[in-house]
C-alpha cells in the first residue's frame, strides 16, 4: 500500500504510518512533502497526517459511484490538461467512463481555445465516451452533461450552451464549464472527452467566477464529484429522444426570452433568445423580428438581471 491510499479523512501519527507501510518516519515526511508539492490535499500537523475532507482521492470516491462512469479512475496531483491524458488513455482502447482528474492543471483548456484558471479546491475532470450516437446529435453531448452539474449541483443553471451559472447581485457568474473534443473516423464518432471544471472553493477564482461553496458552503468535493458522473450518465441517456431533452434543458436556460449578443463565425447577432432547437441551436429573435440560429460561438446576457425580462 502507498502512503496516499493508507490516509484518511482522520489524522493518523506519523509513527503509526510508518510502521503500517515499512517505511521510516523520516521516508514518510518526505513521502508527504512530495504529495503535497504536487497538489494532493495532505494536511500535516502534530497529530499527524490526515487527507482533507471531501478530498475526490480513489478511496473517497469508489465506494460511492452509483453509476457506470468513473471506472477506471485515474486520479493525478498535477496535469498539463486531464483531456491531453484521457485521449492518450482513450487512443490505447481505455472503456467508456473511465475518468482522469487533477488537482490542478497547467494548462486546462475552455471552450473557444480558453486558458481555463485552475486554482486549488476545484473538480478538473475528464469523461471518456464511446456513445454509438450519430453525429448530428455529437453537439447535444455538452448540453447534457451542462443538464447533468446543474442536477448534481443543485444550484444555478445553464448559459447556452452548457456553463453552469448563477446570478449574484444582478451580475452572472460561472460556477462550471464543460469542453467537448471528439475523435472522428470517417462518419463515425469514434470517442469523445468531455472535460468539465467546476469552481468549488470561493478563493483564487477571477471576477466573473463563484465558487459553489458560496451557495452551498459544507459541499465536498468527493461527493460533488459522484452526482456529477452520475447525473451526466443520467442527462445522456435522455438523448434518445432529442426533443424530450431539450423540454427538459430549457427548464435550466439562464438565457432564453434575454437579450444576448451572440459571437461567431458568421456576423455578430444581437436580439432575444427565444428557443433552443433539438439539435442544440439557439435561436435569437433580431430587432427586425427575423429569427436566426446560433450553432457555435459565445453568447453573452446583455444587461443586469434587473434590467431584463425573465
Amino acid at each position: 500500500m502507498d502512503l496516499l491510499a493508507a490516509l484518511s479523512e482522520d489524522w493518523t501519527p506519523g509513527p503509526a504510518l510508518a510502521e503500517s507501510l515499512g517505511k521510516t518516519r523520516q521516508a514518510v515526511a518526505k513521502e508527504v512533502r512530495r504529495l503535497q508539492q504536487a497538489g494532493i490535499p495532505v494536511e500535516s500537523s502534530r497529530r499527524g497526517y490526515r487527507l482533507a475532507p471531501g478530498a475526490p482521492v480513489p478511496q473517497n470516491v469508489l465506494p460511492k459511484l452509483k453509476g457506470r462512469f468513473g471506472r477506471p479512475y485515474h486520479y493525478h496531483g498535477t496535469l498539463t490538461s486531464t483531456q491531453d491524458e484521457l485521449r492518450r488513455l482513450a487512443e490505447a482502447g481505455a472503456p467508456e467512463g473511465t475518468v482522469v482528474l487533477a488537482e490542478r492543471q497547467t494548462a486546462g483548456r475552455g471552450r473557444q481555445g480558453r486558458r481555463w484558471q485552475s486554482p486549488g479546491g476545484g473538480l478538473y475532470f475528464s469523461l471518456l465516451l464511446r456513445p454509438a450516437y450519430p453525429l448530428d446529435r455529437l453537439p447535444l453531448l455538452p448540453l447534457a452533461a451542462g443538464v447533468g452539474l446543474v442536477r448534481a449541483a443543485g444550484v444555478g443553471g445553464l448559459k447556452w450552451p452548457n456553463d453552469l451559472s448563477v446570478f449574484v447581485d444582478g451580475e452572472l457568474k460561472k460556477l462550471g464549464g464543460v469542453l467537448l473534443e471528439a475523435q472522428v473516423l470517417g462518419e463515425e464518432l469514434h470517442y469523445a472527452l468531455l472535460g468539465v471544471g467546476l469552481n468549488v472553493a470561493e478563493g483564487g477564482l477571477p471576477e466573473e467566477a463563484a465558487g459553489i461553496r458560496r451557495f452551498l458552503p459544507g459541499a465536498r468535493r468527493d461527493e460533488l464529484l459522484v452526482r456529477a458522473l452520475y447525473e451526466i450518465e443520467r442527462a445522456l441517456a435522455e438523448l434518445e429522444d432529442p426533443e424530450g431533452f431539450i423540454k427538459r434543458y430549457k427548464l435550466h436556460s439562464l438565457t432564453l426570452y434575454r437579450p444576448v449578443f451572440a459571437r461567431w463565425v458568421g456576423e455578430p447577432i444581437s436580439g432575444v433568445a427565444v428557443d433552443v432547437e433539438p439539435t442544440g441551436a439557439l435561436v435569437v429573435r433580431t430587432k427586425s423580428g427575423r429569427k436566426k440560429r446560433v450553432t457555435a460561438g459565445e453568447v453573452s446576457l446583455v444587461g443586469r438581471v434587473s434590467e431584463v425580462r425573465t
